[in-house]
């Protein structure tokens, strides 16, 4: 299993291939990408990378992801202890939303805490509606992020299935 470099410098190659493959193909007119679709890629990609990395079902211990959150890292200790290492949080779907979902679920925390504290207190919203041409790309690029960590890591795109199957042969 690469380390935590590792991981980041392949995410960081392929992100310069594939960006240096998009600007090209745009200059040709083959994609018409709109600076914000570039943008929201790339901040879904490099959140995935060094943010909110597959390897946060570690956090328990020294892990590179939590450390970048700072004094805010203690807030994945308890992600890393809901999910084993390798487990449902190195699957190819699921994986990365259990990262979102606990992240919602502490931004959510900690909005109603200071709503309850402070209920004047003014809080950012989301726009509404989020238009696909921002979500798509900030999803997609979270989303390969994760999975050039799970390649890098030798975890196959049917992981979660193999391991349910093998755990209902077990009991049958």
């Amino acid at each position: 299993m690469p380390s935590g470099r590792v991981h980041n410098l392949t995410n960081i190659a392929v992100y310069s291939v594939l960006a240096a493959g998009v600007l090209v193909a745009s200059r040709q007119e083959l994609l018409n990408i709109t600076p914000v679709q570039a943008l929201t890629f790339t901040l879904g990609f490099f959140v995935g990378t060094f943010l909110l990395s597959p390897d946060l079902d570690l956090a328990e211990g020294r892990v590179d992801s939590k450390r970048r959150w700072g004094v805010l890292g203690f807030l994945w200790v308890p992600y890393g202890m809901l999910f084993s290492h390798r487990g449902l949080s190195h699957t190819w779907l699921l994986g990365p939303l259990t990262r979102l979902a606990y992240l919602a679920v502490i931004v959510g925390l900690i909005a109603g805490l200071l709503r309850f504290v402070w209920p004047g207190v003014p809080l950012p919203s989301i726009p509404q509606p989020i238009s696909l041409k921002v979500l798509l790309p900030l999803l997609l690029g979270y989303y390969l992020s994760q999975w050039l960590h799970l390649l890098a890591d030798g975890v196959r795109p049917d992981h979660g299935m193999r391991h349910a199957r093998r755990k209902v042969r077990g009991r049958g």
